[in-house]
């Protein structure tokens, strides 16, 4: 009876360390281009009734791909990134892809701190500047002087938005049937049946800095398996919410932050509340990515971690400059089809 009673025991907590790596997971994945919904414009939503086919595959990939990375970085037991990206490409090839990693993490700082000014300017009617400047200000003084606090604000802010992108996708179906799966694609619907491969190879060659690491302190492969599922069917979920939300909007593909437009002509007494949630995820995205940034060029380049905020922030900054729909336009698809050699040799290597 012990015997058994203790089993329960050990399979309950497996259960919940494996609830536990899917969330990281989601939210590793759930950065600012998700939370607008520009992002899923992007990769699925401009190409018509294409994009509810290629979420699905997506999903799949998910959740394939994303255990096998995260399998194979307890099996080798990678502490970063960077050995994984040595053990998947070779030692010479993996310093180049990683030295290209670096490049791109600061690209999509650039990203998210732009994709805040666009909140202010598009959703409050205040300058785009102005949004730039308060992130900015905000995000280093975290980075600086208390990181820790950060974690709790996606505690909150990633189940809100899941449930409000529940929510307002069953508003649409309500309102306009299953008419998504007629919708008339808006560019090349022959990119679309590449985009869910990019956008998979994208995203976790991003989330590498974060799954890796935490793959190889699991307990075992039976909780990887279970949280590497849990993480990549919730994540295909929101995407199919946020892209049938999205499809219901005239003119989608004009807006900067579509999910808020959603909000505003479905549901706008909660308005105000998705907003803050949209900018409380680009506000942990860009601290996110500010502070590993830091933490590696710190260590790469043996000065003060003050200079290396500093000059790290005023690049970024140059950069969002170009602007948030411009950047996720041209950058993220780019990106996309550089990653997906990350994503053949996550297939074919054993």
């Amino acid at each position: 009876m012990y015997m058994g009673e203790e089993g329960v025991a050990i399979v309950k907590r497996s259960w919940l360390s494996a609830c536990q790596i899917g969330a990281v997971y989601v939210g590793t994945i759930v950065g600012a281009g998700f939370a607008t919904g520009k992002e899923i414009v992007q990769f699925f939503t401009q190409y018509g009734w294409i994009g509810f086919i290629t979420i699905l595959m997506s999903g799949f990939l998910f959740i394939w791909l994303g255990t096998k990375m995260m399998l194979i970085s307890k099996r080798i037991k990678a502490n970063s990134y960077k050995e994984f990206n040595e053990y998947l490409f070779g030692m010479s090839a993996g310093t180049v892809v990683n030295l290209f990693m670096l490049v791109i993490l600061i690209c999509v700082g650039a990203v998210m701190l732009s994709g805040s000014g666009a909140v202010f300017e598009e959703q409050l009617g205040w300058s785009f500047q102005l949004g730039l400047l308060i992130t900015v200000v905000l995000s280093v003084g975290v980075v600086l002087f208390g990181v820790k606090g950060l974690v709790g604000v996606n505690v909150i802010v990633v189940p809100v938005m899941i449930i409000f992108s529940f929510i307002i996708a069953g508003n649409s179906i309500a309102e306009n049937g299953l008419s998504f799966l007629s919708l008339a694609p808006v560019q090349n619907s022959l990119k679309g049946w590449l985009a869910p491969f990019m956008y998979v190879s994208f995203n976790l060659a991003m989330a590498q800095p974060v799954l890796v690491p935490l793959a190889t302190e699991a307990k075992d492969d039976w909780i990887i398996k279970r949280g590497g599922f849990i993480g990549g069917l919730v994540l295909c979920f929101i995407l199919l919410t946020c892209h049938i939300s999205i499809a219901s909007l005239p003119n989608f593909h004009t807006f900067e932050i579509p999910m808020a437009e959603v909000v505003k002509l479905s549901m706008l007494s909660f308005f105000g509340i998705y907003v803050f949630v949209i900018y409380g995820e680009i506000f942990t995205s860009v601290v996110s990515d500010i502070f590993g940034l830091q933490r590696q060029l710190e260590s790469m380049l043996r000065v003060s971690r003050y200079v290396v905020t500093i000059v790290l922030v005023s690049i970024i900054y140059m950069i969002s400059q170009i602007g948030y729909g411009s950047l996720i336009e041209h950058l993220y698809p780019f990106f996309g089809y550089v990653s997906m050699a990350f994503l053949v040799l996550l297939v074919v290597r054993k």
